[in-house]
């Protein structure tokens, strides 16, 4: 994992038996913009053999909550799993919906100032560079 920038701030937590869910959020009146990227999802010291699933639970479009699974773990063949910086908006709740744990969740908070002009730069293509943007016609393929 490295760090996604100078806003950057790791983040962790710990879904058990007796601790089934973790919400991740920020302070309302926080005038920042805030990503959560997970990296990897993983079973810990004293987990069973069985079936553990983790879900995100988040709005959709509709502002209507729903609960995704992202991972399913079993110690005995897939104890790990790289979810490739997979970016979240807070509010977010990671929800254990099966299973005992501990599962460990790891990844990266980034805090990005709306005052901050490199997140536009970084983040946005000029007017210029999107004219200039053309992609190739699809050609059929050659028998």
């Amino acid at each position: 994992m490295e760090p996604q920038g100078p806003g950057s701030v790791l983040f962790g937590c710990e879904l058990t038996a007796d601790t089934k869910s973790y919400t991740f959020q920020v302070d309302e009146e926080d005038d920042s913009d805030h990503i959560l990227a997970l990296s990897v999802v993983c079973l810990t010291d004293g987990a069973k053999d069985e079936c553990n699933v983790v879900e995100v639970v988040g709005r959709n479009h509709e502002n209507q909550e729903i609960a995704v699974p992202v991972a399913n773990l079993k110690l005995s063949c897939q104890p790990l799993l790289s979810l490739d910086n997979f970016k979240l908006q807070p509010p977010v709740t990671f929800r254990l919906a099966a299973g005992s744990g501990p599962v460990h969740l790891a990844g990266w908070h980034r805090i990005v100032h709306r005052e901050d002009a490199s997140f536009e730069e970084d983040d946005d293509l000029s007017e210029e560079e999107e004219e200039e943007v053309e992609l190739a016609p699809i050609m059929p393929a050659k028998k």
